[in-house]
């Protein structure tokens, strides 16, 4: 199936399993933002609280804090936001569509390379366990063309970045022949820059009121309350400072569903450290991180590190953590090395002294830092995309039929325990609802009595349950159940007594932790 098509199908099941709606639909809807539904709201919140664990509970000198959305509009002065967060943008006269101009020129540089590699697969193929690689790509002529024509684009893109160069994006653009995707037309505009942040008013009166900004990252946050929490905290370098929170961007080229939203949520750590010493904490941080995202189980192929071409006004070193979407590699968390920028221009535009007098070396300064940043509505959908699976089964002896399933780690699953009655007759589901009544306090259980048992089975392998339990006539009897797993749809005869122990054992967010 083609890749695009498994997208669509799990934006498709996303609404209609309960996970995101678009938002105000009643309304025809909000341009990419978006609602999460009831099982959406129970993923996302396991995948937050899997970080927020790993983070806050796994590191001592991590401590959390939730800052306000508003901010002084100084903040985003000292940041760098208002005069620097700004996308370069591009409208296509005949489509009436509009891009950003640097991501058109790195999805050329992506074909390209795409097509290099599907030459040395060909030949891979081709010339089996003799085929030297490198020999090959010094020597084919079509992969001479397309490397020199790689290499001359991105040395072109890269000073242009370097430069913020809008007149070379743009002679880029026409040299390589960039089409737009809806039009297949060249006839582009010149590239402007527009700044993403949302800006509004606050005061009573609108003659009185001063400008302020929905903040457009939560880190600000963190670094504004440097010197609170290192003294009521009583930390000592290094240390970090955690938060989650929503962050808003004024996305003009918004698409790909949560992908790029305008209302999005993040997670992020600041992790305060000794000047000189930030690529050793880098390296630890970028280590730490992606074992953290190994920890589902996805496999370590779906995973790769994206270092940066250009780096941020802020940052010395820069690397993204790429997931192999079905639409292709996109990233789901940022590692950067910030070294003193906030600190220091937070000290200079508030007037206040941000430093630090280390015990340890009997020095006053201004920390550096090193930041992890993961957008927790990609990491989602990540975790979804992963999890959505298409299979042939055979249901109670029938001819083989297709189910949709979410093979979602059972720590993180909407509902961990399904408790279903056989019929809702003869005292069944009194039984059931003792059942759940035992075990809601610890354990996301839904009761279901609606549909045949194996409508029922479908419904809950949609959306990710990993253990169906079913009650049937003989659990009056001897007190035990059926259990069904999701993954195998093995069934197996247990007495109720042992549920609390198994669903410990298999839905534990401890288990997932303890990866780390």
């Amino acid at each position: 199936m083609i890749k695009e098509d498994i997208f669509k199908k799990i934006i498709a099941h996303s609404k209609e399993y309960g996970f995101i709606f678009p938002s105000s639909e009643i309304y025809d809807g909000l341009s990419a933002v978006y609602d999460y539904g009831q099982n959406g709201t129970e993923l996302k919140n396991n995948i937050r609280r899997f970080w927020w664990e790993a983070m806050i509970r796994l590191n001592e000198n991590i401590v959390g804090i939730d800052a306000a959305i508003f901010m002084h509009p100084r903040t985003w002065e000292a940041s760098g936001h208002v005069s620097a967060f700004n996308d370069p943008l591009i409208d296509n006269k005949d489509s009436k569509k509009r891009y950003r101009a640097d991501q058109l020129i790195e999805e050329f540089l992506q074909k390209t390379e795409d097509k290099i590699q599907k030459e040395v697969e060909k030949a891979t193929g081709k010339f089996g366990a003799g085929f030297d690689e490198n020999i090959f790509r010094t020597t084919n002529p079509r992969v001479i063309e397309q490397q020199n024509k790689y290499d001359e684009i991105r040395k072109r893109y890269l000073k242009a970045l370097a430069d913020d160069d809008l007149k070379e994006f743009y002679r880029i653009i026409v040299d390589t022949g960039i089409v737009c995707p809806i039009s297949g037309s060249k006839n582009w505009t010149e590239i402007r820059k527009f700044n993403l942040m949302f800006s509004t008013q606050l005061g009573s009166v609108s003659e009185e009121a001063n400008t302020i900004y929905l903040r457009p990252e939560t880190a600000q946050g963190i670094f504004v309350n440097f010197l609170n929490v290192l003294k009521t905290g009583r930390m000592k370098i290094p240390f970090g400072i955690a938060q989650t929170g929503k962050a808003f961007r004024n996305e003009i080229v918004a698409r790909q569903f949560v992908l790029r939203m305008r209302e999005f949520e993040q997670m992020e750590m600041q992790f305060f450290i000794r000047p000189g010493t930030e690529m050793q904490w880098y390296e630890h941080w970028k280590e730490k991180r992606m074992k953290w995202h190994k920890a589902f189980g996805f496999g370590d192929e779906k995973f790769r590190f994206h270092d940066h071409d250009k780096l941020a006004h802020y940052a010395n070193a820069a690397s993204d953590i790429e997931f192999a979407f079905p639409i292709g590699f996109k990233e789901v968390e940022g590692i950067h090395s910030r070294t003193d920028f906030d600190l220091a221009n937070h000290e200079k535009y508030s007037g206040k002294k941000i430093q630090y007098f280390d015990p340890d070396t009997n020095e006053t300064y201004t920390p550096y830092v090193v930041e992890t940043s993961i957008g927790l509505d990609r990491m989602f959908f990540a975790v979804l995309s992963n999890a959505y699976t298409e299979e042939k089964v055979e249901w109670e002896g029938s001819a083989k039929e297709e189910r949709v399933v979410l093979k979602l780690p059972p720590a993180l699953s909407p509902v961990q325990l399904a408790v279903l009655p056989l019929t809702r007759k003869d005292g069944l589901p009194q039984k059931a609802r003792e059942i759940i009544d035992r075990l809601k306090y610890d354990f996301n259980c839904q009761y279901e009595e609606k549909d045949s048992i194996g409508r029922r089975y479908r419904r809950q392998d949609a959306i990710g349950t990993p253990f169906c339990i079913t009650i049937d006539h003989q659990s009056l009897a001897d007190d035990t159940v059926t259990i069904r797993y999701r993954d195998t749809m093995l069934q197996e005869r247990i007495s109720t007594d042992r549920l609390p122990e198994i669903m410990r054992d298999k839905v534990s967010m401890t288990e997932l932790l303890r990866k780390l």
